[in-house]
């Protein structure tokens, strides 16, 4: 089953070619980062906007560089939600005009199904059931996987999201956007250990995640040393980056521990950390427990992972008509 996915659920316009839900044979990207930059973060109407305008080319050149004709697509996948609502809408319009154009099934994908399922897309995908830690800049929780269709989501950030602090914590230090690329490649120059960052555990015995506090920690940081801050960057990125690491790395053992997997998963923008990667590798190692991360490329939006997921939706029956409609939050 050849399947178009379609994703624009905040500041990337993709689409990809997928067979059979394992086999990408295209996927494009346009991103609007420098166009968001300026405001330190995304701003919805240019975003939408963004969309309208890169949609048609991005959807035809995924089709042209999967070597496949139009009409050889048998289905057609697109993010419902959650996201930002005008961009949601601009792909979810254009797959349903698309599909019902060719006369083909269609299927609306949770954007955070499709993370978890961007390891099915690598040649060692894990065996079910297996914990995944989807973190991004909008979402960030952990899930018990049991099928391709079925995961419990065991807890989530009650407050901002990794990527969203990762975000937040460059704008304070004058660093750009996006956050998370600029702090992984800066922590690299600082020491993790000189700047001791508080580490928000809430209930330890729990999986909820809390990111508000590290942010005001910097903050104060900041404040507190605002003669001489600026010389000391790398060390707070450092320190800041490893508070968060540390505790994702915890609940993401614990809630494979809990369970009783062998398997683990880090998925979503936050998983293309290199920090994170390395410490749940060796934290897992210790237990025995196998790590499963999607190249780099996969795990910031893109629409490779929307047509896996939709994949996995039609041959259990979720082809849907017409009517439905996107939605901003998680259901």
């Amino acid at each position: 089953m050849i399947i178009l996915g379609i994703e624009t659920s905040c500041d990337e316009t993709a689409a990809a070619v997928v067979d059979n839900g394992t086999a990408i044979l295209s996927s494009v990207v346009s991103s609007q980062i420098e166009i968001h930059s300026r405001y330190g973060g995304v701003v919805p109407e240019l975003a939408s906007r963004k969309h309208i305008e890169a949609i048609v080319t991005v959807v035809r050149e995924a089709i042209k560089t999967s070597g496949i004709e139009p009409g050889r697509v048998d289905a057609i996948a697109v993010t419902r939600g959650p996201g930002l609502i005008g961009c949601l809408l601009v792909g979810f319009s254009y797959a349903k005009a698309y599909a019902f154009g060719l006369g083909i099934p269609w299927t609306g994908v949770n954007h955070l199904e499709g993370h978890i399922l961007s390891v099915f897309l690598e040649p060692d995908p894990p065996p079910f059931p297996f914990i995944s830690l989807l973190a991004s800049g909008g979402h960030t929780g952990i899930y018990f996987v049991t099928s391709h269709t079925s995961m419990e989501l065991l807890g989530q950030t009650r407050d901002d999201a990794a990527g969203e602090a990762f975000d937040k914590v460059a704008k304070m230090l004058g660093l750009g956007y996006p956050g998370g690329s600029i702090i992984g490649k800066l922590a690299e120059k600082g020491d993790p250990g000189k700047i001791n960052f508080p580490r928000t555990y809430l209930d330890k015995s729990g999986f909820d995640f809390s990111f508000s506090g590290i942010k005001t920690s910097v903050s104060r940081f900041i404040q507190t040393h605002s003669d001489k801050y600026k010389e000391m960057i790398p060390d707070i990125v450092a320190g800041f980056q490893e508070s968060v690491v540390d505790v994702l790395s915890y609940k993401l053992l614990l809630a494979a521990k809990e369970k009783r997997c062998k398997h683990i998963s880090i998925v979503g923008g936050v998983a293309a950390n290199q920090r994170l990667r390395e410490k749940v590798k060796k934290d897992a190692g210790l237990s025995g427990i196998k790590v499963h991360i999607p190249s780099s490329s996969l795990c910031g939006d893109n629409a490779a992972m929307i047509a896996a997921a939709g994949y996995y939706n039609l041959i259990n029956g979720g082809m849907q008509d017409l009517s439905l409609d996107v939605f901003s939050r998680a259901l």
